[in-house]
């Protein structure tokens, strides 16, 4: 099941940034297509104003997950860590959530969907893990603790 596959023909307004400015911090991201048809989630992180993140964030319609046990995000990144969240519903105030590393090249991350906790600002949840039923909202996200800039051309996602 394919939850986006970036083409050059996809909409860059179905993807929205949030960054810490939401709460007074003055990281910087942005979202593009380029020209290979790939998404490009980049900017600057900066921990002035207890800032620290910035995040890209897809809304799909309720996505139903039937039988999946992983996802495959194929992707370059530039070396840092990333987050990968699901909601399983839009109005959840808690995110689940994974941790990669990035290479610097092409490279296919598989994250088995048991393994997302739950977190909400940064701080884990006393629950269950993704239980792996249905999706509401996917996104990435970058907050490592310290002033960076980052860059990851996202190719596609999807659940196995």
């Amino acid at each position: 099941m394919t939850l986006y596959d970036f083409q050059s023909d996809s909409k860059k307004s179905d993807w929205r940034i949030i960054d810490d400015v939401v709460m007074g911090g003055r990281s910087d991201g942005s979202f593009s297509i380029n020209s290979e048809g790939h998404g490009v989630f980049e900017g600057k992180v900066s921990l002035e104003n207890n800032g620290g993140f910035s995040s890209v964030r897809y809304q799909p319609d309720k996505t139903i997950i039937d039988g999946a046990s992983q996802v495959k995000i194929r992707l370059r990144g530039d070396g840092k860590t990333y987050q990968f969240r699901f909601k399983r519903k839009r109005s959840d105030y808690h995110s689940y959530v994974a941790s990669f590393q990035t290479s610097g090249e092409w490279e296919e991350i598989t994250i088995p969907l048991n393994q997302f906790k739950p977190a909400f600002r940064g701080r884990d949840l006393n629950m269950e893990n993704f239980p792996g039923d249905q999706v509401q909202e996917i996104a990435f996200l970058i907050g490592n603790k310290k002033a960076e800039s980052f860059k990851l051309e996202i190719d596609y996602i999807k659940l196995f």
